[in-house]
């Protein structure tokens, strides 16, 4: 719908007034195109106005990048916070495995002297891994991964990288026990190294020490002294080392003194231990000479000389046959 005169622009208007009104419009505008080219008057009034005006713009902005700021925080938190988990676990991950190379390269070098044990003492051993402790207060044994169906027997000699552990006491199919040498029912023939004295180390209630409670008063036996197997009853080998004496007293009878020695086996720490098979002789008698019976008679008789005597043989004694003869056994 076309607009009224007295609503119509009044820049715009018909009349000779309006037009000139235009017509200044347009040539001040012009002039001040000139002049803002060539002195830059305006660009320092729109500079002015730009400083006055931007913290309006700011103002207005201010909620917008409020939320923004507050959203970017909110998820710059939320990677860190997984970040740092993940670091966390990383972490744990990294000391669990280094804790475990530890252990590796422990229970490596525990090999490695086992292995130079049976090297350096040539001796036939079967390596074992421990599967079970007992350390009560009357009982001190352990449990190893071999049996009888590995050629596991009762009374062999069970030692570690660094001395005597036990003998084996109960063989089963799969496994066998262990009585260690602190068991109160234990019993091992030793020898003083520097003295030679022999004696005998029993075992404690205590699990960390053996006693020596029968050493003569005039004994040379002094704290430090080192402990080896004896040999003497044909169980263990001889020359192994048992322990260290702590302590010398006398007994509470007033007639022996009485020793403490820390045994030389890791006990308590051992996890893979010797099982020996070359044990040592047993003490005793020899056993007899097999009995030789007279010569074959097929064997060539010696020449016979006038002055050799000529020997009866005696009456009722009856002949061999010529089997019996060769094979040289008694008569029956």
């Amino acid at each position: 719908m076309p607009l009224a005169r007295e609503e119509s622009s009044p820049l715009f208007a018909g009349t000779a007034a309006g037009t000139l009104r235009l017509i200044f419009y347009l040539a001040l505008a012009m002039v001040l195109m000139v002049l803002d080219h060539r002195n830059g008057w305006l660009w320092r009034l729109r500079y002015t106005t730009a400083i006055v005006v931007e913290p309006i713009y700011r103002l207005a902005s201010a909620p917008a990048d409020g939320l923004h700021a507050a959203s970017v925080a909110f998820a710059d938190r939320r990677m860190l916070t997984e970040q740092n988990q993940r670091l966390r676990e990383d972490l744990l991950l990294a000391n669990a495995k280094l804790n475990r190379m530890a252990a590796v390269a422990e229970q490596n070098q525990r090999l490695k002297e086992l292995l130079d044990t049976q090297h350096s003492l040539e001796l036939h051993v079967q390596m074992a891994r421990v599967i079970g402790i007992d350390m009560g207060a009357f009982r001190h044994r352990m449990m190893i991964n071999l049996g009888a169906r590995d050629g596991i027997r009762a009374g062999q000699p069970v030692i570690d990288a660094h001395g005597v552990m036990g003998q084996i006491i109960d063989v089963l199919p799969n496994s066998a026990t262990v009585m260690l040498v602190t068991d109160p029912d234990h019993a091992l023939p030793v020898v003083i190294q520097r003295t030679g004295l022999r004696t005998i180390a029993y075992g404690s209630r205590n699990g960390e020490e053996l006693t020596l409670p029968n050493i003569p008063m005039a004994a040379d036996v002094r704290a430090g002294d080192k402990l080896l197997t004896s040999g003497i009853g044909g169980r263990f080998p001889e020359g192994f080392p048992v322990g260290q004496i702590d302590t010398v007293q006398p007994a509470p009878t007033g007639m022996f003194l009485e020793a403490h020695a820390t045994p030389s086996a890791d006990l308590d720490r051992s996890d893979e231990v010797l099982v020996l098979h070359d044990l040592a002789e047993p003490a005793g008698p020899p056993p007899p000479a097999t009995p030789a019976g007279p010569p074959a008679s097929d064997a060539p008789a010696p020449p016979s000389t006038a002055s050799a005597p000529r020997v009866p043989m005696p009456t009722g004694a009856p002949l061999k046959p010529a089997s019996a003869q060769t094979t040289g056994t008694p008569p029956t």
